[in-house]
């Protein structure tokens, strides 16, 4: 059927109907891209349309019915009082763009998190509808922490739960709501719980909600079960109240918001509404003249993974309690508060969002990605998580292709070098053998990467480079990537190592000597292609001037360490991104993130951290600045609201790299040394405190690291349990002597003095 002319009927039918010729728009689209076999990825388009179709939705929903109460993104975005407000005019769906925030609950090893938005809105399930809290008093006044203008929120880290805290506040009435997930009779349950401190007399108010933080999500029908007092929704889920409400209001979309009808509507106990925007509240009367004694009302909603019963039932025999999953991680003890928070929270990120698989986020990225896996694989490693790590690389081979691919997003071709340095770096740093099932994965996978790379293409700027594509997606169009390039040689050199050890010599010598070449193709490539660019640093692409996708480069100084710390085209990639991609102290992405990027940012500080350069410090802070109240990072940052402009609202990937940051203040390695305290503040020690971290693995064994200031310089402890011998150890603290201890002294504990 290839004769039939598809494309004249196409462009006949768009021009009849008033359209633009999608043929000739999509041939100009691909002329601002290289040549390449593949287009946009599949999995990007499937994403997109879904996310765009909930935003056309909203354009229904939201701005023709702006008297309902909306979650705080849509309260702020169409506040045109507000920084946050974005015009709406030829803008075709309407999304969250300016405070894409939220932190999970949930338990290690169960796949279900419930998100809690910056006011305190809580969505149980994935996709779903929320709940909300008000408060109504007696005269018409309402607390409504979407329209708040302040809130307090904070996550707290008790050994048994993760919890979101939030606090709001308005004259004489102070409404405090926590969520977490707890078991009630064996099975998980989203607890909410609100405590209302008031003076006068009024209403607490438990809403359910028709939308989440990135839109509408249906409600058809609700009902209210008197004897269990619980809800019903859309017959599948339930709302179980701890206690008796006194009052049931329910509405469908042609009545309005249930808002409406608490002081004169008439009380129901069903409703169905075709439109999905049915809306219900359950109301307890508050006696007022006691502020210090709170009222105190609950919910829970029993929450289920998606899959069939055997594999629920499954999942729950394996959830594990949060001491057990934190036993033996790594431990950060500085007297910078906010630091430390951080930190904790993140090891509770990665360890939440890896129960099998890795996700980069509890809500819009609940999907997986090698990419991310690969960096927070690379963090609980650096935490000392290393069973988790195992079970997680177990998974990999599960989406390699019988070509050897391993496929994320078609027309990424990073990840088969960043799963081969993830098996080498894990046997690195365990001292173990690959098993025997990961050899066949392994041998494929760096096959792949020999055949994929250009070689036939000659006298070309990206001859023996890898094929045009979209790399990490967001470094621009399709291009040829040094970021690919650069995983991939370091994927063949660990590979390789692997290989040698379990005694395929000759495999090994073969992609050692395809590393080799690939490593001479990037700088053949660079040299010929510096005519395009206006310094020496390492762009995007060889067709690419400097930009701020040459951040990508960065990678082969952090993590790879293909490049020395001092390299001079490495170190001129830094200069030029940190004087020309800096805002408010941060890595702004121009490229689709349009936003402060965290992790991007401490790649950068990782890179200058190595160098010596002290500027990694403050992109540090900018970092810890950009966090929300609750200790997470949105994968982009709106520059002006400071909320999630992109992706999810608590990236995994970000998390990642404050954990491998505050590792690296205190132990990396470089070639067979490891340097000891080199991003240490010299405030902190002048605390006289104890600045440790540990227990965290090396290529020599597991090691702690302990350093108090004294009065004429610092004492440095290390403890190590290590494999063979010890390795040579550089004690490095900024503006104190450096000394560097052989390995024949290096013993498993040793303590060094060095003076200021």
């Amino acid at each position: 059927m290839t004769w039939f002319p598809w494309k004249y009927l196409i462009r006949r039918a768009a021009r009849k109907h008033g359209f633009l010729d999608p043929i000739t728009l999509v041939s100009r689209l691909r002329r601002f891209a290289q040549p390449s076999s593949v287009t946009e990825p599949i999995e990007l388009i499937r994403a997109g349309v879904a996310f765009h179709a909930r935003g056309l939705i909203n354009t229904r929903a939201i701005q023709h019915n702006l008297d309902w109460v909306w979650p705080f993104w849509v309260e702020k975005q169409f506040d045109p009082n507000s920084e946050s407000f974005i015009p709406r005019a030829f803008s075709v769906t309407h999304i969250n763009l300016t405070h894409r925030n939220w932190t999970a609950v949930g338990v290690p090893d169960f796949e279900a998190w419930p998100i809690v938005d910056p006011r305190g809105l809580v969505t149980p399930m994935w996709d779903g509808w929320s709940l909300d809290v008000w408060v109504l008093r007696d005269d018409g006044r309402a607390l409504l922490p979407s329209r708040a203008e302040e809130v307090r929120q904070e996550q707290a880290e008790s050994e048994s739960s993760l919890c979101v805290r939030t606090i709001t506040q308005a004259n004489d009435v102070e409404l405090a709501t926590a969520v977490f997930v707890c078991m009630s009779e064996d099975v998980p349950v989203c607890r909410l719980t609100a405590e209302v401190r008031a003076a006068s007399s009024g209403w607490l108010v438990l809403a359910l909600r028709p939308y989440n933080p990135e839109g509408v999500s249906f409600i058809n029908t609700i009902s209210f079960d008197q004897a269990e007092h619980s809800w019903s929704v859309n017959r599948s889920e339930s709302v179980q109240f701890h206690s008796q409400p006194d009052r049931i209001f329910m509405s469908c979309y042609k009545d309005g918001d249930v808002f409406h009808k608490l002081v004169s509507g008439s009380e129901s106990a069903k409703v169905h509404c075709g439109i999905g925007m049915a809306t219900a509240a359950a109301v307890f009367r508050i006696d007022g003249g006691n502020a210090k004694c709170p009222w105190r009302r609950g919910v829970d909603i029993p929450l289920a993974e998606h899959g069939t019963k055997r594999r629920a039932a499954r999942r729950l025999a394996r959830i594990t309690a949060w001491p057990d999953a934190l036993k033996n991680t790594a431990s950060l003890e500085i007297p910078h508060e906010r630091f430390k928070k951080l930190y904790d929270a993140a090891v509770r990120t990665l360890i939440l969002l890896s129960p099998d698989w890795a996700y980069p986020g509890p809500y819009t990225y609940k999907r997986f990605w090698y990419r991310d896996a690969v960096f927070m694989a690379h963090a609980l490693l650096g935490m000392n998580a290393v069973g988790r790590v195992r079970r997680l690389l177990d998974h990999f081979p599960a989406k390699q292709h019988l070509t050897g691919y391993f496929h994320s997003q078609e027309g990424e071709w990073d990840s088969n070098g960043e799963v081969l340095w993830a098996f080498a770096k894990y046997c690195s740093l365990t001292k173990t053998e690959p098993p025997r099932e990961w050899i066949p994965v392994l041998a494929r996978g760096g096959d792949w990467i020999c055949r994929e790379r250009l070689t036939r293409e000659k006298d070309q700027l990206h001859t023996g480079l890898l094929p045009a594509g979209f790399s990490a997606e967001h470094f621009g169009n399709i291009d040829y990537y040094y970021w690919d390039d650069y995983w991939s040689v370091a994927g063949l050199e660990g590979a390789a190592r692997l290989l040698r050890g379990c005694g395929d010599v000759k495999r090994a010598e073969k992609w050692e000597k395809a590393a080799r070449d690939l490593t001479d193709s990037i700088r053949r490539s660079l040299e010929q292609s510096r005519h395009i660019r206006s310094c020496d640093g390492i762009p995007a692409s060889p067709y690419r001037r400097m930009d701020a996708g040459a951040v990508g480069a960065l990678c082969a100084g952090y993590p790879l360490q293909i490049l020395p710390p001092r390299d001079e085209r490495l170190l001129a990639t830094a200069d030029f991104l940190m004087d020309e991609c800096l805002v408010k102290g941060a890595f702004f992405q121009d490229m689709i993130h349009s936003g402060l990027n965290a992790y991007l940012t401490l790649h950068l500080a990782q890179v200058l951290l190595r160098a010596g350069d002290a500027r990694f410090t403050g992109l540090i802070r900018a970092v810890a600045d950009t966090a929300s109240a609750t200790g997470h990072w949105p994968e982009a940052i709106h520059p002006r609201t400071g909320g999630g402009c992109m992706g999810d609202g608590q990236h995994a990937w970000a998390a990642a790299e404050w954990v491998m940051m505050m590792r690296a203040l205190f132990v990396r390695e470089e070639g067979d040394r490891l340097v000891l305290g080199s991003g240490l503040s010299v405030e902190w020690l002048r605390t006289r405190t104890v600045l440790r971290f540990g227990p965290t693995p090396t290529s020599s064994g597991v090691l702690t690291v302990e350093v108090r200031g004294t009065d004429g310089g610092a004492e440095v402890l290390w403890d190590g349990t290590w494999f063979s011998e010890a390795p040579c150890i550089e004690v490095a603290l900024p503006h104190h002597e450096a000394v560097t201890i052989n390995h024949a002294e290096a013993s498993g504990s040793r303590c060094v003095n060095v003076k200021h």
